[in-house]
């Protein structure tokens, strides 16, 4: 049951996070190496978001709400899910701070 729950998670909240994440700075023509630094943060850190919205389902379940309504941003979901990766959406901040709800 844990792994249905997991694979769950992983296809709604991790997958189209790191696919909305990647799309923005896609959009921003940012260098590829802030692309996939951020990317394969996203990526190496997964498994630890999933465990914890497997161990705090509120916490899952109002993230995904409030990436999905716009209430949150998806980079500081991440940086919340995996403090790691900071560095690398720290790097986005010239290309996402424009007004269009990049980080910051």
């Amino acid at each position: 049951m844990q792994d249905f729950i997991a694979a769950l998670i992983s296809f709604s909240l991790v997958a189209p996070l790191q696919q909305e994440v990647s799309d923005a700075l896609a959009a921003t023509q940012a260098p590829q190496e802030i692309v996939a630094a951020v990317a394969t943060c996203a990526k190496q850190h997964s498994q630890g978001m999933i465990d914890r919205a497997v161990n705090d389902p509120w916490w899952a379940a109002s993230s995904a709400f409030g990436v999905w309504a716009g209430l949150s941003e998806p980079y500081a979901l991440l940086v919340e899910a995996a403090p790691d990766c900071a560095v690398a959406i720290e790097a986005t901040r010239p290309f996402l701070n424009s007004g269009d709800g990049g980080p910051g």
